[in-house]
């Protein structure tokens, strides 16, 4: 039975090489996977799934106002298997919606993986739906420098500090965000003032 998945974790969890390795391993078993991310994740390339570890694949990016149900309709000639989707919660409610209704409708299993929250600890809306509707929902662990479970994807300015103001998408890596957990986090916000 298909199932929809969420696979969340903070930055630097390892979220991008986890679909990697899950998209080696359905097609090591000759199953067909689509590989897709949503257009606002450019930092890698417009139509290219890659983690900090080095692993890379080409994948199909989906537009902002694209019904991912339409475009899977146009695969289901090539006989797709699942679908495994990087950076989940750039994804708008509606195409979380069509990824549930391809799982109800068509028996795909869907596995996202992404972010929770931001950099302000505010759920993105791909990630509200997907906590809303997903079948299961597995945090990808990783810590802070303190040693505990980071869930905070801090952002930091150019000298390293904390920033808790500004638009809800900023593009990075390890120069913008930092993992933290809840506490190093407020002890940073507090220490700058």
């Amino acid at each position: 039975m298909a199932k929809l998945y969420f696979k969340y974790g903070a930055m630097g969890s390892s979220k991008s090489a986890q679909a990697l390795i899950t998209k080696f391993n359905y097609e090591e078993r000759g199953l067909k996977v689509w590989l897709i991310k949503p257009s606002v994740d450019t930092r890698m390339g417009i139509d290219t799934v890659a983690s900090r570890i080095g692993l890379k694949a080409k994948c199909t990016t989906i537009h902002h106002d694209t019904s991912i149900w339409n475009e899977f309709e146009n695969k289901l000639a090539q006989k797709v298997d699942v679908i495994i989707a990087d950076e989940s919660q750039f994804f708008t409610a509606e195409q979380i919606d069509d990824m549930r209704r391809i799982v109800d409708e068509l028996e795909v299993p869907v596995l996202c993986f992404g972010l929770r929250t931001d950099f302000q600890t505010n759920l993105f809306e791909g990630s509200k739906r997907l906590l809303e509707v997903a079948d299961k929902i597995t945090e990808i662990k990783n810590i802070c420098e303190c040693g505990r479970k980071a869930i905070v994807n801090a952002r930091i300015d150019d000298n390293g500090n904390v920033i808790t103001e500004g638009e809800q998408v900023l593009l990075g890596g390890n120069e913008r965000y930092i993992a933290m957990c809840h506490r190093c986090w407020k002890k940073s916000i507090e220490n700058r003032d």
